[in-house]
């Protein structure tokens, strides 16, 4: 599988800087998730970002991470999974309070209601669903 990596962070700046560095890059910043889009990350210490890309296999949907200046790349051949894999991070940081979420965590991202599993797309004027 060749994917696109998350640019590195030159360590000049902080999360927002960094934010800047995805201009001209297929990532994009994932700030919000759920129905009611609840934080997903912590600016600018934790910043998540989506991506999709097409390999010879076919397409791959991808979420990245910047934490504190850290990088890491997660890429998936369904969006299903890839939104699983999502859940399942932003969920970490909700019960661990370092982002906000809902109050009615349950103990484990398995659990979590349908409407805190998906995008949340009300900060994009006119785009309400997955493409």
């Amino acid at each position: 599988m060749q994917a696109p990596q998350l640019p590195a962070d030159d360590r000049t700046g902080d999360g927002y800087d960094w934010i800047d560095t995805l201009a001209d890059t297929p990532w994009a910043v994932l700030p919000s998730w759920g129905s009611e889009g609840w934080d997903a990350g912590a600016w600018p210490y934790i910043i998540f970002t989506a991506a999709k890309h097409t390999d010879a296999a076919g397409p791959l949907y991808g979420y990245g991470l910047y934490i504190e200046g850290d990088t890491e790349t997660h890429w998936f051949r369904t969006q299903t999974a890839c939104h699983v894999a999502i859940t399942e991070a932003v969920f970490g940081f909700w019960k661990l309070g370092q982002s906000q979420g809902p109050e009615d965590l349950p103990e484990a991202a398995a659990e979590l209601p349908s409407r805190y599993r998906k995008p949340y797309f009300g900060w994009i004027p006119g785009r309400e669903t997955v493409e």
